[in-house]
């Protein structure tokens, strides 16, 4: 199912926490490390593994943004959706990258590269709209903005 190191980091895990399941978060991080995103075989074999049921695993899977359920590109494009972006101009933030990236919303690009999707708050209302790449924030963003980021990445 995994790898014998990814095997080793999850046992290695579960020695850090005094009831197994704590361990939820950093074990589907490994799995999507592993798989590209969090397939379903990975959600029965985390919930064996934790002592938990699968839809508990499952509710956790897709609360969070950094996970994926699906296979997504090399850069996911997240553009926060609530209230503080979408007054400042995210709704057309989201547009123009579908537009630029001829894809649509939640799909990925045909290359493989890119995803594009909303997500819920990502905490910085007061640097309103972001876009989240992978794991780096970019507050403030325009469509120039989000142009010249785009273009670094291909």
């Amino acid at each position: 199912m995994y790898s014998e190191a990814n095997e080793n980091k999850i046992d290695e895990l579960l020695t850090h926490y005094p009831v197994k399941r704590s361990a939820v978060l950093p074990v589907l991080y490994i799995a999507q490390e592993e798989h590209g995103y969090v397939t379903d075989e990975d959600v029965k074999y985390i919930a064996r593994r934790l002592d938990m049921r699968v839809n508990e695993v499952e509710e956790v899977v897709t609360f969070y943004t950094m996970y994926s359920r699906k296979p997504v590109g090399k850069y996911k494009l997240q553009v926060c959706r609530t209230i503080s972006c979408q007054i400042l101009g995210a709704e057309a933030i989201t547009e123009h990258l579908c537009r630029k990236l001829g894809t649509g919303l939640g799909e990925t690009t045909s290359d493989g590269k890119f995803t594009v999707m909303e997500v819920e708050c990502l905490g910085y209302c007061d640097l309103a709209p972001v876009l989240q790449v992978n794991f780096d924030y970019h507050e403030q963003v325009d469509t120039a903005r989000v142009d010249k980021i785009v273009d670094e990445l291909v």
